[in-house]
């Protein structure tokens, strides 16, 4: 009975096995040769795209002299859509439309600069952009429509040209077209690709890949993060590349849309910021659905720069400048408002700017957005005027005419002339140059030698002086100190004019004559020079008559700050023909703030000032509005810094010599020179 039992549950067990395997071999079967042709149907339908793409570096960041962090970067997402595999796809305006609602939903701005109204009855933007309007007559002639299409009929062209059917309302399907056009004007202009939303939270990155869009992907990238409002025009940047640039760095391994830096800092030390871009693996479906990721070279961040700025003696800079022009401007017109300034404060024994100040200025958050309405401000606000403004010097050219004099042997020490107020050596040809004193006094300064001269900015002397040497040593000296020619800053600067007979005649086609040289000897005429040659010259003077080139760049540290990949080193250019003379030049200087034209601001200042003040005629009756301008270095015994001040329409060099004193007594306060702002700073 027991055998029996066992033999039957063997029989049992074996049919349960034939039957699994003849389950099996139906299944096979059915698959390979019944449902082969479907299956294979299903796979071809299914594909994906594996490709190499750009791992942007983290961009290095930008610090001042102190460690104190100026300008950084941190992650952004942006929302992207892919327009070559969206063009494939029956249900794109779908796509598009459920994309633009769910980022409406979220309050998630997005682009869209079609410059068409947004609602029926349409008509073009009356306040569009620049680009707007190149983007659009582009359009037009790449689609050979006729440019005074009126809105209405372009909308109904877009609407059939994109596909969009006649059961979407007409509020969506305006909606479809500005991202549709968006991504075709792109393309047509060669332009980088299009980028939906810019900069978007995590929240609604989380929400996207909720709801995986076809052709809509996350693209994470950069962003800079400015820790200042101040010294925009020196830290500059960063922006997408043009095609000129484009061919410059794509020898340098850059991709495409890479972000480069624009202006400023962000662009003279592009090489360092940069870093190296790292590459990766990327498998796509179809719909451009990323499916798998995978670093190949990773990316090199890009190394910190440190500049020679101090970050809050440029602050005091800019609100001192701004504040001294809102004062003056009160009580203008608007047609007579001042119109820039600027100011640079240099170290007199380095070549090091510790700060450049141009106004008006902007704000480097809010740059992209404004570009185009700065770019077309009659103002210049992104001119940096400290570097690349070009101004007559007025009276505080007379220490170089001085210096001609002196090295020359045309005047000692000991030399006097008599200021009588008028001086009138060309009389007979209808020239007689007054002394600034004579309309208030109806006479002169009397005698004066060349440091009185300077203390009481003696025109007179200065055009007898003037008169006695010549342009061709005037000139010389200028140029010996670096006036007429770019300092060697890093950063984009102007190399000025420098009077001479050839310029005049090869610019005007006029001869020189004798009264350039006197005019010329006091600072007016063609002579034009940057506020920072000015500064740099006052340094010469100060430190004895060596001259620096001009230098922004303290030290270049690795990307974690561990080791110093640069350190500057001041770089002495030459040394000043009669630099023995100078002691003179400088007691002058002095007298100027203790018992001269400075006396109102410096004569009871605790710290010896030497300085020079200038007022420049520009054109028009009124005084007023000659340009102001002003040198100054201290301690005039043991010199540390030079500044040079420039205000359009300032009045003179006397009005706005209060901005030096406000630097002055924030770099010379033991509490404010110590102190740096912990929060930012980086390095002890």
């Amino acid at each position: 009975m027991q055998k029996l039992y066992k033999t039957s549950r063997i029989a049992i067990v074996s049919v349960f096995v034939f039957l699994l395997i003849g389950v099996y071999l139906a299944t096979l079967y059915k698959m390979q040769i019944y449902d082969a042709p479907k299956t294979q149907e299903a796979w071809s339908s299914f594909s994906a795209y594996t490709q190499s793409v750009t791992v942007p570096a983290a961009r290095g960041d930008i610090l001042d002299r102190n460690g104190v962090l100026l300008v950084s970067s941190r992650p952004q997402y942006n929302i992207t859509i892919s327009r070559e595999r969206l063009l494939k796809r029956e249900d794109k305006n779908d796509i598009v439309l459920n994309l633009i609602k769910l980022a409406m939903e979220h309050g998630v701005a997005y682009t869209d600069t079609f410059p068409m109204t947004t609602g029926a009855p349409f008509s073009y933007l009356l306040d569009m952009t620049d680009t707007q309007r190149d983007r659009l007559s582009a359009y037009f002639e790449y689609f050979d429509l006729d440019p005074d299409i009126s809105a209405s009929d372009f909308f109904v062209w877009l609407r059939e040209h994109y596909g969009i059917d006649y059961k979407t309302s007409i509020p969506d399907a305006r909606l479809i077209i500005g991202v549709r056009y968006e991504m075709e004007i792109r393309a047509i202009k060669n332009l980088p690709a299009y980028v939906f939303a810019e900069d978007v939270d995590v929240n609604f990155v989380s929400v996207v890949k909720e709801h995986s869009f076809p052709c809509v992907n996350v693209e994470t990238t950069s962003r800079r993060v400015y820790h200042t409002d101040y010294a925009a025009h020196i830290l500059g940047y960063i922006g997408q590349m043009d095609a000129e640039e484009y061919k410059v760095y794509k020898e340098k391994g850059y991709a495409y849309n890479a972000l480069i830096g624009k202006a400023g800092v962000e662009r003279a030390f592009e090489d360092y910021l940069h870093g190296q871009d790292g590459k990766m693996l990327v498998t796509m479906d179809d719909d451009g659905t990323i499916l798998s990721e995978r670093v190949t070279e990773p990316a090199v961040p890009g190394q910190n720069v440190f500049l020679t700025i101090d970050i809050a003696l440029q602050e005091v800079c800019e609100n001192s400048l701004a504040a001294k022009i809102d004062l003056i401007n009160a009580e203008r017109t608007e047609e007579d408002r001042v119109t820039g300034g600027a100011v640079v404060v240099t170290q007199v024994k380095t070549g090091k700017v510790l700060a450049a100040a141009s106004y008006p200025t902007f704000d480097l958050a809010t740059l992209q957005r404004f570009y185009n309405d700065l770019a077309e401000n009659p103002s210049k606000p992104l001119l940096n005027r400290a570097f690349m403004g070009i101004y007559n010097p007025g009276s505080t050219f007379k220490m170089v005419t001085a210096l001609a004099g002196l090295r020359s042997g045309a005047i000692t020490e000991g030399t006097t002339v008599n200021d009588t107020g008028i001086f009138t050596e060309y009389a007979d040809r209808g020239f007689s140059p007054v002394c600034w004193i004579y309309p208030l006094t109806g006479g002169g300064h009397g005698k004066v030698n060349v440091v009185s001269a300077i203390r009481e900015s003696c025109n007179y002397f200065f055009y007898w002086l003037g008169d006695k040497l010549g342009i061709d040593r005037i000139a010389q000296t200028a140029a010996d100190f670096g006036l007429g020619s770019k300092t060697g800053i890093e950063l984009p600067e102007s190399a000025g004019i420098l009077a001479t007979p050839e310029y005049k005649k090869e610019k005007l086609g006029i001869s020189w004559y004798a009264a350039d040289n006197i005019i010329t000897a006091i600072g007016q005429g063609y002579n034009l020079f940057t506020p920072l040659q000015l500064a740099n010259y006052a340094a010469t003077i100060a430190n004895g008559g060596t001259v620096y080139s001009t230098t922004i760049l303290d030290a270049i540290r690795s990307a974690d700050y561990s080791s110093v990949v640069y350190e500057q080193t001041p770089s002495a250019l030459r040394q000043i023909d009669g630099a023995d003379y100078l002691p003179l030049i400088q007691r002058g200087m002095r007298q100027v703030s203790e018992s001269g034209t400075a006396k109102s601001v410096f004569g009871d200042y605790p710290i010896p000032v030497a300085s020079k003040t200038g007022t420049v005629q520009v054109g028009g009756s009124s005084a007023e509005l000659n340009n102001g301008v002003f040198v100054c270095y201290a301690p005039a015994d043991d010199p540390e810094i030079a500044i040079a001040l420039v205000v359009e329409k300032g009045t003179s060099g006397a009005t706005i010599m209060h901005i030096a004193r406000d630097i002055l007594d924030f770099y010379f306060t033991e509490e404010t020179t110590a102190a740096v702002a912990a929060d930012n700073t980086i390095l002890p």
